[in-house]
């Protein structure tokens, strides 16, 4: 067989035959398959552990697709997120770092609609994320931060500008911590490096402001939007230093006269010993140590790199980068780069971007202040930029923005507010550059910039006298530059035109409350600084002189419309009037009147605290006349101003007056003594004549206690003004039992009772304790009492008991004037044997009616029981005995009740017996 047959036989052709299927292979694959259908219910359950939004997704899940490739998937994801987070604000403190750290890498995202998505919601954590809660990781944000702003990318830069409004505005702190990173990213934001010419090495680049035509905004608008971010952030570095001061009224360093709360002494704790005081020498509440070393603080001891902008060497590096683009940014938006327009008018853009650039310049000037070598830094700016700024900065001065608001069909009324608010910010253009100037000249450079001085001190005065409405800021700025320009040129010819500007804008009305006070802060201050000169040189302005005439007047018309306005008043008033200022004494006396008035006055409208001061300046008045005091009288008994201050007045009144004990000489008629004691007796009646006469007319329960025995009854008073009352009462007498000749001074005091309350039907109660607790304290041996004081005694002190023992135990309001009330009455009558005497026999039991009887029996029996009375008692024992008498005549053929039981029993125990113990000295009723 030949090879070709054999090669035929290995392949074989199968023949098919027609109907019949195709024979499987034995290499076939089988493909067939079956499929069941697999049902998960698990992963149709929500999470029970994660909260998930209305898409079903958790904070994981939105977490995971902030990596996704696509832009949309990562928007709706932050947009989840702030869904899930405003639902669920539990979940941010237990994924704050993954959140943190996810939202700051989208900071750079290429994606415009993800980087808006992204600052929403980092503007929403910020108001929900406390500072010490994101402090651990503000350095990765930081980090993006920074990432973003230096980007290539435009659009990412732009967007980094609201990044950082949204730190600034949450946490200003945490983010001037790096101020070395990003004060440099702000820099290369607006310009770029480049070799300077004058250097043949590299060794220091200078910058200059780039220009990018690829922005959406023009170049000055771009630099507009980042010196406006760079002079917030300065802000917040000058806001966190230690050394704050306000802007313009900022106190100085050296000044040790400054203002400061005193401390508050209890001189009646300090007599007993339980009040400290340590004096410091001329430390006020800070002890001042004069000592030649000076502790380092802990930021010297930080690399230089860590301390930013508190580290001198830093301040200056950045001045001298960031000033000579500044001065580029003016010279594009100034005047004379602007071709229609002529002189010193500015559009609103270029004004906007002077604004920022003075502002900036005014806030790096505030730092250099907070360095301890200040004069070095005042120095080395001033040689370094005082050329550049009168060249740039005053050539145009002042400026003025031109009004570029199109005629349309308008209402008029809001285009006259537009204008208004452009005037506004020109004005604080203009004040900004004057503060910085001025902070560069001093009286030793007074000769060689006095061209540009005498500008800005035109500028001011004009400004001040002009007369328009200023807002605080404006006015702060102003008062800020006019102080200081009366420091550089401190003779009157110069700052006499000043004052008399400032006290221009002062007499306008309806100023608002901040500028008034910024106002009497500015006078205040001057008049603290004229004093302290000598008398020799001193030459007292007559504007100042003045201003300080007229505070009294303010100060009584004011009232209560502002109490801060007159607490202000009051501090400057008083500090005028403890260095013997004769033009305010003067008009102080005669404004006193309407201060002082007991109804309407300014004394009894104001807080406590300011009444306090208010009755410190009663020291001061050359004169106090007796309308004076009848109002400051009335002032101390009718409730408005507290027991204690009403004290203080009566101890400031009696320390006035003749009868202080002074060594030297006190003021002559300064208080005549008939005045005072007019005034102590008024105060001690506490209650004017018109007021007892009115009181005549009531009658009967609940304000009147009568009984048939006396003729007085007795008119209830309230229980604070009686506790009131009784407290100044207690004053009077004090300084009453001060007076030496307490013979004369009784007799005084006899002769006002008879001549105004004897005679009177109805006595207040309070009224008729204060006169028995006067006599307790002044009555002596020599004191001779007439007949006519016996009988109104008698009869007040039988009111009083009686009032006592028929008090309902219920009257809880009463019952607190039982002990005061018991022991005036009980005094009085163991020094005056007299005066019990007569009582006894006023009691006529045949004159009351049955229901006053226990009353009389149970005030015997206390009488009788009482150890200071027993002696008394045993001297009156036959009136007493006919007392019972009488009683026991009236009660006869009736049944003995328990009362009469034991007022037989007390009769016979301590008078029929004529025991020689005491007994008890206070007894229970």
């Amino acid at each position: 067989m030949t090879k070709k047959r054999k090669r035929q036989e290995d392949f074989q052709k199968v023949k098919l035959k027609v109907g019949k299927k195709k024979p499987k292979l034995e290499n076939a694959t089988d493909t067939t398959f079956k499929t069941k259908a697999i049902q998960i219910p698990e992963q149709l359950r929500e999470d029970g552990v994660l909260p998930t939004q209305n898409r079903k997704l958790n904070i994981k899940d939105l977490l995971s697709q902030m990596h996704h490739y696509s832009p949309g998937v990562k928007h709706n994801a932050l947009l989840g997120l702030k869904e899930l987070l405003s639902q669920y604000p539990f979940v941010i403190d237990a994924h704050l770092s993954s959140i943190i750290s996810e939202v700051a890498a989208v900071f750079t995202d290429k994606d415009s609609g993800v980087r808006g998505a992204a600052v929403h919601l980092l503007q929403f954590l910020a108001s929900k994320i406390r500072a010490e809660q994101i402090a651990p990781f503000f350095p990765l944000v930081s980090a993006h931060l920074s990432s973003a702003m230096t980007h290539i990318s435009e659009g990412i830069q732009e967007d980094s500008l609201k990044v950082l409004d949204v730190l600034l505005e949450a946490y200003p702190a945490l983010l001037t911590d790096r101020s070395v990173i990003l004060l440099k990213n702000f820099v290369e934001l607006i310009s770029h490096q480049q070799l300077s010419k004058r250097l043949k090495s590299r060794d220091k680049l200078s910058w200059m402001l780039s220009v990018n035509p690829n922005r959406r905004v023009t170049s000055q608008q771009w630099r507009l939007n980042v010196l406006t971010r760079l002079k917030k952030f300065l802000q917040a570095v000058v806001d966190g230093s230690s050394d704050t001061e306000d802007e313009g009224l900022q106190e100085q360093k050296d000044n040790s006269h400054s203002v400061r709360n005193p401390i508050c002494i209890s001189w009646k704790l300090h007599a007993n010993n339980q009040q400290h005081i340590q004096l410091f020498e001329s430390g006020g509440l800070r002890p001042k140590i004069n000592s030649s070393f000076r502790l380092r603080s802990l930021t010297s001891v930080m690399d230089s790199a860590d301390k930013g902008l508190s580290s001198a060497e830093n301040l200056k590096g950045f001045i001298e980068i960031i000033i000579p683009l500044l001065i580029e940014c003016w010279i594009e938006a100034s005047p004379a780069q602007s071709a229609p327009i002529l002189g010193n008018l500015l559009e609103s853009e270029s004004q906007q971007l002077m604004q920022q650039v003075l502002s900036i310049i005014h806030l790096l000037w505030k730092l250099t202040k907070r360095h301890d070598e200040t004069y070095k830094m005042e120095v080395w700016l001033r040689m370094n930029y005082l050329v550049d700024f009168k060249h740039h900065f005053m050539r145009h001065f002042p400026y003025s923005l031109q009004d570029t608001v199109k005629h349309k069909k308008k209402d008029p009324c809001k285009r006259n507010c537009m204008k208004s608010s452009n005037n506004i910010d020109h004005l604080l253009l203009n004040l900004t550059l004057c503060d910085i100037m001025v902070s560069l000249a001093s009286a030793s450079t007074l000769q060689t910039d006095s061209g540009w001085l005498d500008m800005i001190r035109k500028f001011v005065t004009d400004t001040l006298q002009d007369g328009s409405k200023l807002n605080s800021k404006q006015v702060n700025r102003l008062l800020g530059v006019t102080w200081r320009l009366m420091q550089i040129q401190q003779n009157k010819v110069a700052t006499e035109p000043l004052i008399k500007a400032v006290y221009t804008l002062y007499q306008q009305r309806n100023l608002l409350f901040p500028v008034r006070t910024l106002l009497l802060k500015f006078f205040s201050r001057v008049y603290q600084k004229e004093d302290l000169r000598t008398q020799r040189i001193r030459s007292r302005s007559k504007v100042l002189s003045r201003w300080l005439a007229g505070l009294p007047q303010q100060l009584a018309l004011l009232g209560l419309r502002n109490p801060e306005l007159s607490n202000q008043l009051i501090d400057i008033i008083h500090s005028a009037a403890s260095r013997s200022n004769k033009e305010l004494l003067q008009s102080l006396q005669a404004t006193a009147a309407q201060i002082y008035d007991p109804l309407e006055g300014t004394l009894v409208l104001l807080p406590a605290e300011a009444q306090r001061r208010l009755v410190q300046l009663v020291y001061f008045l050359p004169c106090l006349p007796a309308s004076l005091l009848a109002c400051l009288s009335r002032c101390c008994i009718m409730g408005r101003m507290s027991s204690d201050l009403a004290a203080t007045l009566i101890g400031i009144l009696h320390m006035r007056s003749s009868f202080a004990g002074w060594k030297c000489q006190v003021q002559d008629n300064s208080v005549n003594d008939v005045d005072y004691f007019s005034f102590l007796f008024s105060t001690l009646i506490g209650f004017s004549r018109e007021e007892l006469t009115s009181l005549q007319g009531i009658r009967g329960k609940p304000h009147i206690s009568q009984t048939q025995l006396s003729p007085i009854r007795l008119y209830l008073t309230d229980l604070d003004q009686f506790l009131h009352h009784w407290a100044v009462t207690e004053v009077i007498c004090h300084s009453l039992s001060t007076i030496p000749s307490q013979s004369q001074c009784f007799d005084i005091l006899q002769t006002g009772i008879c001549k105004y309350l004897v005679g009177l039907v109805v006595i207040p109660d309070s009224t008729a304790g204060s006169v028995l607790c006067a006599i307790n304290k002044l009555l002596d041996q020599a004191c001779i009492i007439s007949e006519n004081l016996h009988r109104f005694l008698a009869s007040c002190c039988y009111s009083l008991l009686y009032f006592l023992l028929t008090i309902d135990r219920e009257d809880a309001e009463h019952l607190q004037k039982r002990d005061m009330l018991w022991r005036s009455c009980i005094s009085a009558l163991a020094l005056l044997p007299r005066l019990l005497r007569l009582m006894l026999q006023s009691l006529q039991v045949s004159r009351i009616c049955r229901e006053e009887l226990p009353v009389v029996a149970q005030l015997l029996r206390l009488l009788m029981q009482h150890g200071q009375l027993r002696s008394h008692m045993i001297t009156n024992e036959f009136l007493v005995q006919q007392i019972i008498k009488d009683i026991m005549t009236l009660k006869s053929g009736e049944v003995q009740e328990q009362w009469l039981t034991d007022l037989h029993y007390c009769f016979n125990i301590y008078l029929a017996s004529h025991p020689q113990t005491p007994g008890p000295v206070n007894t229970v009723y």
